[in-house]
């Protein structure tokens, strides 16, 4: 297995990174990008309704990601991907290929909470 270059960041520097739980409300085939993705409408509590463009179509259906927690990372600047605005970027870890598994609670919790 390949290993990856390393960056250590400063704790100053990962206290930046704004990662925090919400709860997927709509999610729907992006057909207007070059690779398969799916639009998603994430309710993030207090911090409001985000979209974003995210690339996990090898693993789940639409319709299975209603109502599941993920984790996103909230603060960076919107990015506009074909056809809509990305305002957060999901995580999940990347497998095989391109298989994305996502990242969330292991128990339902209150949407907006960050991650520390």
């Amino acid at each position: 297995m390949k290993k990856e270059p390393v960056h250590t960041l400063s704790w100053n520097e990962f206290l930046k990174v704004e990662m925090r739980v919400g709860t997927v409300l709509e999610a729907k085939i992006n057909e207007k990008v070059r690779k398969p993705a799916y639009v998603l409408r994430i309710d993030f509590g207090e911090r409001g309704i985000l979209k974003s463009s995210a690339q996990i179509t090898e693993l789940y259906q639409p319709e299975d990601l209603i109502g599941r927690q993920v984790i996103a990372v909230v603060n960076f600047p919107a990015k506009q991907i074909a056809n809509i605005k990305s305002e957060c970027l999901v995580l999940g870890t990347i497998g095989e290929g391109v298989a994305v598994t996502l990242i969330g609670p292991e128990q339902p919790v209150e949407n907006g909470l960050r991650i520390a």
